[in-house]
């Protein structure tokens, strides 16, 4: 059947392009929160050709850098997770940054692994790529239809884009190029910067610290009515090597849990982890962001591929692991 554009998809080539242990994969932003889970992961199923830079041995913004690379290299498999991240207040404040940085990273890796013959690329995008006021759950058809929410707008397009030069990769060049959306994610190696980080980190370490500072109350952004959907990165770490190795569509797929709660519940939740007596201030003056964010997750579903860490199991493991680390610097 073709697209909506006319275009036929490939015919299956998983016999042809599964990855094996000794296939050479290039994990672009591994020392992150989602790079170093697929790392975990690919090491305990015995891929032992890992090819990881950091930031300050290689410079994804820069094209010849990049160019050199690859040409050194030759990455048969490319998970592409680097990007410059942030939370709402990071995503606001810097947006040609993030507009920038990640226009240039996705763009050089996709570039050169189409002139480097790369056999296949992921692409790991956001849910932010959605409409402000898609219809809920968030399907993929729902791309395009709608104005975005204005203080991610810029790190939103740059992943659009992403998703576009995968997609005309496929078309004009027949390239094996596959983008992926992962919704809200939080796990080891989290950024736990309080102007910087996302809502889990953000919310872990103001309650670590007032409960440290014995403070009586934590001041939480918003009204605490938005609706949000989270995944533990190893979860989403066996959804990204499933993909790799059986998902060949054109068109992106999203990587969701399927689940939502509230942050008035999600900051209930780890108050209780934490284990801090004080109240919850919310400033009403500070913005919610969307309303709802939550993805259907039916093409990851028809895979047989679903979630298997709890949000409670996870945010434990979660807080323990910030609190060994805070430990270890004193």
């Amino acid at each position: 059947m073709a697209d909506k554009d006319g275009f036929k998809p490939k015919p299956s080539l998983s016999a042809i392009l599964y990855m094996n242990q000794s296939s050479k994969i290039y994990v672009a932003g591994h020392n992150g929160m989602v790079g170093s889970a697929i790392v975990r992961l690919l090491r305990k199923e015995g891929y032992n050709q890992l090819i990881l830079k950091s930031s300050k041995e290689l410079d994804l913004r820069s094209q010849q850098a990049v160019e050199n690379f690859f040409a050194e290299y030759s990455p048969e498999y490319v998970f592409l997770a680097a990007a410059k991240v942030g939370g709402i207040h990071a995503n606001n404040i810097y947006r040609a940054d993030f507009l920038y940085d990640n226009l240039m990273i996705q763009s050089n890796v996709i570039h050169q692994s189409h002139l480097h013959n790369v056999k296949k690329l992921l692409f790991l995008g956001s849910s932010c790529i959605y409409p402000k006021f898609a219809p809920q759950p968030l399907s993929e058809e729902d791309l395009l239809t709608g104005v975005l929410e204005p203080t991610n707008e810029p790190y939103a397009i740059a992943k659009i884009a992403g998703i576009k030069l995968c997609e005309n990769y496929n078309k004009q060049h027949g390239c094996n190029f596959i983008s992926a959306m992962p919704t809200n994610l939080y796990g080891p190696n989290d950024n736990y910067h309080l102007e910087n980080s996302h809502v889990i980190p953000a919310l872990i370490g103001k309650f670590h610290k007032a409960k440290v500072q014995n403070s009586d109350f934590v001041e939480i952004w918003g009204t605490g009515l938005p609706l949000r959907e989270f995944l533990h990165v190893d979860d989403l770490a066996s959804a990204c090597l499933l993909i790799m190795n059986k998902y060949e569509e054109i068109e992106f797929i999203n990587l969701g849990s399927g689940q939502e709660i509230s942050i008035f519940e999600l900051a209930l939740l780890i108050k209780k982890i934490v284990d801090y007596s004080g109240d919850l201030r919310f400033d009403t003056t500070k913005p919610d962001g969307t309303p709802r964010k939550l993805m259907n997750n039916s093409k990851l579903a028809k895979m047989g591929w679903q979630p298997s860490i709890p949000l409670e199991e996870g945010l434990r493991e979660v807080y323990y692991s910030y609190v060994k680390s805070i430990e270890n610097k004193n």
